[in-house]
């Protein structure tokens, strides 16, 4: 919030030294055209000679009351001059008016933005979680309170963002959640990461949302307050490395080999629900899924939210179904097309 509040007061600080120029020159310029008679042009330009101190002659000689209001219009408009020059010079070589004309640039993207996802937090676990979400071309929009943070996410232009606090309504439209899928909530402190949950799910009950938590107890809390799963990263580390010394041989192969798409295989969700009707209500063994494509049914989730792992041949599939497929690009590709377009 102070970030947001610095940069406010830079803009109200722009405002008040525009504004007070604008009054000065008004002010001088009516002057000259009541004191002596100048036209518009006329006493536009003596104002501006004269609260510039360029040191120009007068455009006609002035009478006594036009010295003494000279005078007095240089002695007022020094200090207002060198005040709006230096703030609007600060202005632009601190790079706020860069920064202004590319948040609105931005602003214009995230709007036109739909079925994205929105990440809470560019910390170690939000990183990792636009990483991952930029591998699947998924269109994702940061949000972060922090101006340096927002600094650095500006100098790569792929990346979407926002600067606010996630836990205020305006934050969460300006980042597009009534438009979103989904909500991952990566900041380091739990109760924020309430609230936030709090906030995504009354402004839009059908976003999943994912929240990260660090203590054991908040769990249930965080899916009460409408998280749709719970990701905690102390726990997931530690299961880790205690199968690391179990099952070390495992661990590497479900790590390298799938999660991270080791020579281009990775595990890709399929829906069947516009399933073509060669393949509906028929069972695994009668789709020939494997001789036909290379690509492997390795898991299904039912209707009823079950999940069957390695599932058997005779088990049949229906068009509420979830499938888990394992296979390259080109073989989940190849089942797609035998699927959805046979």
């Amino acid at each position: 919030m102070k970030s947001i509040n610095l940069r406010q007061e830079n803009f109200r600080s722009m405002y008040i030294a525009i504004g007070l120029l604008c009054f000065i020159v008004a002010a001088g310029t009516i002057g000259y055209i009541i004191v002596e008679g100048f036209s518009f042009p006329d006493a536009f330009f003596m104002t501006i000679i004269t609260i510039s101190t360029v040191g120009f002659r007068e455009i006609q000689p002035l009478s006594t009351t036009g010295q003494f209001f000279t005078a007095f219009l240089i002695i007022f408009s020094f200090g207002i001059f060198a005040y709006a020059v230096t703030t609007l010079t600060k202005y632009i070589v601190d790079g706020v008016l860069r920064n202004y004309l590319k948040d609105n640039k931005v602003r214009t993207k995230i709007e036109k933005l739909e079925n994205h996802v929105i990440v809470v937090g560019y910390g170690r676990n939000g990183k990792q979680a636009i990483e991952e979400l930029q591998r699947y071309n998924s269109p994702v929009v940061i949000v972060d309170s922090s101006e340096s943070i927002i600094e650095n996410i500006r100098e790569n232009p792929k990346l979407l963002y926002v600067n606010g606090d996630a836990i205020e309504d305006q934050t969460l439209i300006n980042a597009g959640v009534n438009k979103a899928r989904a909500l991952i909530t990566a900041l380091p402190n739990d109760a924020d990461n309430l609230f936030v949950v709090l906030t995504a799910r009354s402004m839009n009950p059908d976003i999943i949302i994912i929240s990260r938590a660090s203590n054991f107890n908040t769990d249930k809390k965080l899916r009460s307050a409408g998280a749709t799963n719970v990701i905690m990263p102390d726990k997931i580390g530690g299961q880790r490395m205690a199968k690391l010394v179990a099952q070390p041989d495992v661990v590497d192969f479900v790590e390298y080999v799938m999660l991270r798409e080791s020579e281009g295989v990775h595990i890709e969700e399929i829906s069947c629900q516009n399933l073509c009707e060669t393949f509906a209500e028929k069972t695994i063994g009668e789709w020939s899924i494997r001789t036909q494509t290379g690509a492997n049914i390795i898991g299904i989730k039912t209707v009823d939210n079950k999940y069957l792992v390695n599932p058997s041949p005779q088990e049949r599939i229906t068009s509420k179904d979830q499938l888990f497929v394992l296979g390259n690009p080109e073989q989940i590709g190849n089942l797609k097309k035998i699927l959805f377009e046979s």
